[in-house]
């Protein structure tokens, strides 16, 4: 179903709650119909399973298994599916690739080791490449599969939270199951490591992340498709906008863009620590799911947060839930939200 030689437009979408906490599987299902409807299909839309944003962290092994087999079933051989793998071993890690594997996912979504401060906060993946280099080889010695690669490393003032260059390269020597680089970088970062993939023999797709950039991505040509979990609250928008910028209507995709979406973006991203709370509660507010609760320890919105973003949703011309249902949200869970 993957072929490299297409642009896709992957999908990473939250993951919805049943209210005693368990994964609510027909809400889920109803989340991925959103990104599965016949335009989308055709312009490339693709999942991933079990990304940051669907709480990977947070899940077990049967959790991850069968979030990657409602992926699977409602993709239908439609779209590719992409499965995330990690666990807090490197044993552990390559299982779950394996339940990916038998379950059909087209290829996999990792992410570098978790867990102690010198493979996490402190690692120098400059210095240190085998770190993760070791991980890959242990999956992909198991499971033959393409890979995308979700590159977060200790955060630097010159390329934000994403691996270096330098190591980026030695990585993507060490594993040619790598087809794909979701851009996790600054502005900065982004176009230095535009150029690195770039000058790699084999394709490498420069999968756009951090979406306040798109519209500079866009313009630059340094979009090759999205690995993004913006698309949970405003697929409509953004895809309008990708559309107007792939038929050179650059007039309407400025439109969009300063129309709201930038402004949406750019709040959503202004901090990362509260990136996927975010994602989840503008998710939310736009009727795609019934709630915005997170597994602990993810914390609750801040009010302050559901106010604005209802707001930037609206003016940017996306429907939000009604008044009512957000006042009994937060009225059920009042002591929780402040700010």
């Amino acid at each position: 179903m993957f072929d490299q030689s297409k642009k896709y437009l992957f999908v990473t979408p939250v993951l919805p709650y049943a209210a005693d906490g368990t994964i609510d599987e027909l809400q889920y299902r109803s989340l991925l119909r959103r990104y599965l409807e016949p335009q989308y299909i055709a312009a490339g839309m693709a999942l991933i399973a079990n990304p940051e944003a669907g709480e990977i962290f947070y899940l077990d092994r049967e959790e991850k298994r069968r979030i990657v087999e409602i992926t699977i079933e409602e993709a239908a051989g439609r779209v590719p599916v992409f499965a995330g793998v990690i666990d807090t071993t490197t044993t552990g890690t390559v299982a779950v690739a394996e339940d990916a594997a038998a379950a059909g996912a087209d290829g996999l979504f990792v992410m570098p080791p978790i867990g102690a401060l010198d493979i996490s906060s402190s690692w120098n993946a400059d210095l240190y490449p085998e770190v993760f280099i070791d991980m890959l080889h242990a999956i992909t010695d198991s499971v033959d599969l393409p890979m995308i690669v979700h590159p977060t490393s200790s955060a630097s003032a010159r390329y934000g939270i994403g691996i270096p260059a330098k190591a980026t390269r030695a990585i993507i020597d060490a594993v040619p199951q790598i087809v794909g680089w979701k851009m996790t970088y600054n502005y900065d970062g982004f176009r230095e490591l535009t150029r690195t993939l770039r000058s790699v023999e084999r394709p490498i797709a420069i999968l756009g992340a951090v979406a306040s950039y798109f519209h500079e991505n866009l313009a630059t040509g340094a979009f090759d498709g999205t690995a993004t979990g913006t698309w949970n609250y405003a697929h409509e928008a953004m895809f309008e906008h990708i559309q107007a910028w792939e038929r050179g209507d650059i007039e309407t995709a400025r439109k969009i863009w300063e129309g709201g979406l930038a402004q949406l973006h750019e709040y959503v991203y202004s901090d990362f620590s509260r990136l996927h709370i975010r994602y989840k509660v503008a998710c939310w507010l736009r009727g795609a799911i019934d709630s915005p609760a997170m597994r602990a320890p993810l914390p609750r919105p801040l009010q302050d947060e559901i106010d604005t973003l209802k707001q930037l949703l609206a003016r940017t011309g996306l429907p939000v839930i009604d008044d009512s249902a957000i006042e009994a949200y937060t009225t059920s869970h009042k002591k929780a939200l402040v700010g």
